[in-house]
């Protein structure tokens, strides 16, 4: 049986966001960064003083990528973009679904080649409208298509395996790596099918072990997998709608996730006013930190 704990941690930061989502963190600076996606907000919080920046975004993002010191690669409704991290301006990169305006980017995470992985889906989680697409050198290709929501984007420390799902259908997919480019070197096939348990499969990290840490949007928990797609451990967060965990510290050995109000009436916020916050779970871990995107 899953082992269950309660909540031990506390809230690194309560500015509410809508949807929560894309949590990373910089060594370099000591930063966690992640976005409100549909309030257009880009959240900078420094963890030496707490300061939480809010950067206003002209457009809906959901995943950074570090490039280098000054530069980051956005992932939003209107493309990739790099971001001058001191000014913050927005130069594009590259296209993605630009035939499609009726989508937008949501999950996705660096493979430890360089490369992105990038899901889509449609604005109102239209039935299998989205997809997952590979970006290295600034080359977008296709790799999974017919998804409705693209969430739990991570990979094993050592890039051979890739791992994703559908929220709507809440299977966690496996999938072999080239790990040279991070490109798919096999068929998905389903690790964990949990469409009979409360909420769905949201964001995931692996950790340095290669254990899955992921958000159980709906159910108000952080799960961790083993490798062969055992739940070994429940951690309660004070908020239904978890969307992401990140390793984050210099030893990358915290974990936080961001979490939503979106789609909470009057007395579902009431019940948790917390809603929205990012959390700290509390729990030591062996994290490992998101790689650069080489660009």
């Amino acid at each position: 049986m899953t082992e269950i704990y309660d909540f031990e941690g506390k809230i690194l930061c309560d500015t509410a966001s809508v949807l929560g989502e894309g949590p990373t963190y910089d060594p370099d600076t000591n930063t966690v960064w992640w976005f409100n996606i549909i309030g257009k907000e880009l959240h900078e919080l420094a963890l030496a003083t707490g300061k939480n920046t809010v950067h206003a975004l002209p457009m809906m993002g959901s995943v950074l990528a570090r490039i280098d010191a000054k530069r980051q690669l956005l992932a939003t409704d209107e493309g990739l973009f790099v971001r001058d991290t001191a000014s913050g301006n927005l130069t594009f990169y590259a296209a993605l679904e630009a035939d499609k305006p009726e989508n937008r980017s949501n999950d996705g995470r660096t493979h430890p080649s360089g490369a992105l992985w990038i899901g889509t889906m449609g604005r109102h989680a239209e039935m299998q409208a989205g997809a997952i697409y590979h970006v290295a050198g600034g080359k977008v290709t296709r790799i999974f298509s017919g998804i409705s929501i693209p969430n739990s984007i991570c990979f094993s420390p050592d890039g051979t395996i890739g791992y994703f799902t559908d929220t709507r259908i809440s299977k966690l997919m496996r999938v072999m790596v080239d790990p040279q480019t991070g490109l798919p070197a096999g068929e998905p096939i389903v690790m964990v099918d949990s469409m009979d348990d409360p909420g769905g499969l949201d964001g995931s990290v692996c950790d340095a072990d290669g254990y899955i840490w992921n958000a159980r949007w709906g159910a108000g928990f952080v799960d961790r997998y083993s490798p062969d797609g055992l739940r070994i451990a429940r951690y309660r967060v004070p908020a239904m709608q978890p969307s992401c965990p990140a390793f984050i510290g210099p030893d990358a050995n915290r974990l936080v996730v961001t979490t939503a109000w979106e789609g909470l009436d009057d007395t579902a916020r009431s019940a948790q006013p917390q809603a929205g916050s990012l959390f700290e779970l509390g729990v030591t871990v062996r994290g490992v930190f998101d790689p650069p995107y080489k660009i």
